[in-house]
């Protein structure tokens, strides 16, 4: 079951990203229309953000931003944090887990920029793009996890939910590595 979590995505003053990533997931688990919802289950909840120099890159308001921030980080190393928290509502408990991933972008053309742009898949992402968009492939190498980037870490999402006692039927880093092709750090 899915359902939305409104939270204001702003950045609280001097928090690091890394705090931010990790307050927005928590936030997101614990917001008041999911947690009521699912009294009895466990909540799980992430947050992904994209961070150049420094400078925090959200969602794209519009088209225009996307663009914008697209032109920003072509060719350039930027690093993504990822935030997954499971929480158990019925013991008031939280597990969270802050994933980093390094990414280097290739030397996409206008012409390709604006094409996805224009496909309004990056509006509602991080950054403005997503790594597994097949249509749209800016990425040339990454250091790091793979699901983390695409915005949801699940091998650490796997050890959060085993932190909190259920047993797992799969080998999830294994399952992991076979989507995603790349080698899972967890493993």
């Amino acid at each position: 079951m899915a359902a939305a979590a409104y939270v204001d995505e702003e950045s609280e003053g001097g928090e690091s990203p890394q705090e931010m990533v990790c307050r927005l997931s928590l936030a997101k688990a614990k917001a008041k229309g999911v947690a009521l919802s699912y009294p009895q289950g466990l909540i799980v909840a992430a947050d992904t953000i994209v961070v150049l120099n420094g400078d925090v890159l959200g969602k794209p308001a519009d088209e225009a931003e996307a663009v914008a921030m697209l032109r920003r980080l072509r060719g350039r190393k930027h690093i993504v944090f990822s935030g997954v928290t499971v929480y158990d509502p019925a013991l008031g408990r939280a597990i969270t887990e802050l994933v980093k991933s390094a990414v280097w972008m290739r030397a996409y053309t206008d012409e390709e920029v604006a094409r996805y742009a224009a496909s309004g898949d990056p509006l509602d992402k991080a950054g403005a793009y997503a790594i597994q968009y097949q249509n749209f492939s800016p990425v040339e190498r990454i250091e790091g996890c793979y699901a983390c980037i695409m915005g949801l870490p699940l091998c650490h999402l796997a050890m959060a939910l085993v932190q909190l006692g259920l047993m797992l039927p799969v080998d999830v880093p294994r399952a992991c590595q076979g989507f995603t092709g790349y080698r899972c750090l967890v493993a």
